[in-house]
């Protein structure tokens, strides 16, 4: 992606962020996996992301969360985060994107479902790539009308198909939920079928 550039997001901390600007009015913002586990903006899975939707011509925002890489601050148990996540929103608004989807991989779909059972979100269109199921709490009543997507691989020990597909029967059952094959949580191997998917 040539037309990447460095920036940084104004939140309640400063947020470093990787901006890849499109040739339409349409935008996605990617929340990394967990912090703690040594996930950030720079994982395999979110570039996959970002690349394909920048190559469909949108303008794409990686970022990481507070104390992760040259961002601010400290790893808040997700809590924190959704703020962070809101700093990223915001600054593509102003940036002139106002169609903008919120896609999270691992950790970051758990950020993006506390989102919005905090009330925060504003209707954007929702993916989820292996929301973690087996790790993290999920709201399981919670009603998700904006989710358009949720991708997880078949041998995907932390976000396993069954728990998903229960969860989105409540959040959306019209979204599409795609299993990819002898895939795992890390989808090595398995990103250019993630990509296809995505690309749908």
């Amino acid at each position: 992606m040539t037309n990447e550039e460095t920036i940084k997001i104004a939140g309640p901390f400063i947020l470093e962020g990787v901006l890849n600007r499109g040739i339409k009015n349409r935008g996605i913002i990617i929340a990394h996996p967990h912090p703690l586990y040594g996930g950030d903006m720079n994982n395999p899975v979110v570039k996959t992301i970002a690349r394909t939707f920048a190559a469909a011509g949108c303008t794409t925002l990686r970022f990481n969360f507070r104390g992760t890489g040259n961002s601010q601050g400290e790893f808040a148990d997700g809590e924190g985060e959704i703020d962070d996540l809101l700093a990223a929103r915001e600054h593509l608004s102003a940036a002139g994107i106002k169609d903008i989807t919120l896609a999270g991989y691992s950790f970051g779909a758990w950020v993006i479902v506390n989102a919005a059972a905090a009330g925060k979100l504003n209707n954007e269109p929702l993916i989820f790539i292996s929301p973690p199921a087996a790790m993290l709490p999920f709201a399981k009543t919670l009603k998700l009308p904006h989710l358009k997507q949720v991708i997880t691989g078949e041998l995907d020990q932390i976000a396993p198909p069954a728990p998903i597909k229960e969860l989105i029967a409540s959040w959306n059952p019209a979204a599409n939920f795609a299993v990819i094959p002898d895939c795992d949580h890390f989808f090595h191997g398995c990103q250019p079928a993630l990509s296809t998917i995505l690309k749908g």
